[in-house]
């Protein structure tokens, strides 16, 4: 009988309740502010990260999970009994944790040929951050205690997040500036300029698809993008920050705007606050048109 395990990394932005109650395996980055280190979801929840962030005068460092860390959770899943363990990694092309879990297998089954008939690792790039891959893996979980085979929930997670597009905009320029995300000059005119980039995330890239001229013109362009790109009739998520307001008042406006209420909200961690900063908002859905 399958024993399946869903292993991910704390950018997912699930909840301690989603992880628990799902039986779902979350692994934390750690997170370097000058001489001290931390360890994500363990030694700060989100409030207190963001905090931490407004105090911290320089640039927090996040480092990759290690091919060592994940041939050792692979051992002990495989210890355990586990056949099969789905893997989903934070987007390749922002870290070497991918990569690195995609070695972890290879130096795994070397050590363990016999494995190779009984344990079977999917490792899944995201290709993104925050829910766009929080979502799918949530909804696999709940797939699995339903009866869902190992390859259909890796496939159904898989087709998710090569269609996924988030839409997210920062309140404000001075996290990304800190971080290298947007030059200083550029963050510094769009500050006094009152602009606000609003990004599009698909397929490993983070673009500015457009700009407004004000925090009250946010809302109503994130709505107006997802309206016009998203599959009709499927679930999406709010992405926010320290900001409940400002997630409340994009659920409200997208229900109004689609029909029916979001599916679930996913408040940004440590690995997105740094570059982002703590106050955000944004949207996450399937796409249309891009595996057509």
């Amino acid at each position: 009988m399958a024993k399946i395990k869903i292993l991910t990394d704390s950018a997912c932005d699930i909840t301690k309740e989603q992880e628990e109650q799902l039986g779902i395996q979350v692994v934390p980055f750690k997170v370097v502010m000058g001489d001290k280190s931390y360890v994500s979801r363990v030694d700060f929840d989100n409030e207190k990260f963001y905090h931490m962030l407004d105090e911290f005068d320089g640039v927090p460092v996040t480092s990759q999970i290690t091919v060592f860390e994940y041939e050792e959770i692979f051992s002990s899943l495989y210890g355990e009994g586990y056949t099969d363990v789905i893997n989903v990694t934070i987007n390749s092309e922002g870290s070497a944790t991918y990569s690195n879990a995609v070695m972890a297998a290879e130096n795994f089954y070397e050590e363990h040929p016999e494995a190779k008939e009984r344990f079977t690792i999917y490792n899944i790039d995201s290709e993104n951050y925050t829910g766009a891959y929080g979502f799918p893996i949530t909804q696999a979980a709940m797939k699995i205690q339903r009866g869902c085979s190992a390859k259909e929930a890796a496939d159904y997670i898989s087709d998710w997040v090569k269609n996924c597009v988030i839409f997210f905009a920062p309140y404000t320029l001075k996290y990304a500036r800190k971080s290298g995300r947007i030059p200083s000059a550029a963050a510094f005119v769009g500050e006094v300029m009152g602009l606000r980039p609003v990004m599009r995330i698909h397929d490993h890239k983070i673009v500015t698809e457009t700009k407004v001229r004000g925090d009250k013109a946010i809302i109503p362009k994130i709505v107006e993008l997802t309206a016009s790109e998203i599959i009709p009739q499927t679930p999406y998520a709010i992405v926010y920050g320290n900001d409940d307001g400002v997630r409340d008042e994009l659920a409200k406006a997208l229900t109004k705007k689609l029909g029916y209420p979001p599916s679930d909200f996913f408040q940004i961690g440590a690995e997105v606050a740094i570059n982002a900063g703590p106050k955000v908002t944004g949207s996450i859905f399937k796409a249309k048109g891009i595996s057509d």
